[in-house]
């Protein structure tokens, strides 16, 4: 029990975190990954994948890590596939995957080729994620603008009803 009192404590030392990142105590390892700003990266990725409640919370802690997630493309969850999905570093994002989250976060990845980004931004499944690939070249952003707003801007000096 005190390990676990222990492991929500944020002013934990490095060297009891990586102690604590450890032990056998799953409970030890969800707190520690929850509530301290040194928990490893790998731990914070094993706790996202096995307790889906507390998720939200791991995406937005700066150690979550951002690559290496590849080995989870094929895993039974949607939402951990999704994760896998948008690795930068994968190099074949699974943009046919059954599960549309899936298929948006791969969409996202900037390690698709410009024609496979043309061809999912022309797929109404997949254009919303595609138009948020930071790797959409700017001129392409900026026709993708022009053409969602064409004919819904407001002329100047046009009364609004």
């Amino acid at each position: 029990m005190l390990r676990r009192v222990a492991a929500s404590w944020p002013g934990l030392s490095a060297e009891l975190v990586a102690t604590l990142a450890q032990d056998d105590d799953e409970e030890v390892r969800i707190r520690l990954a929850c509530h301290h700003p040194l928990a490893p990266p790998h731990l914070l990725l094993d706790v996202f994948v096995t307790r889906p409640a507390h998720r939200p919370h791991l995406l937005a802690l700066p150690a979550f890590p951002r690559t290496g997630r590849s080995h989870l493309v094929d895993h039974p969850d949607p939402e951990v596939r999704a994760l896998a999905a948008a690795d930068p570093a994968l190099p074949d994002p699974p943009v046919e995957d059954p599960d549309a989250s899936v298929r948006r976060a791969a969409a996202t990845n900037p390690s698709l080729s410009r024609e496979a980004l043309e061809a999912l931004l022309a797929a109404p499944s997949t254009a919303e994620g595609a138009a948020a690939n930071a790797a959409l070249p700017v001129p392409r952003m900026h026709a993708l603008l022009d053409h969602c707003l064409n004919g819904t801007a407001t002329r100047p000096g046009a009364v609004q009803r």
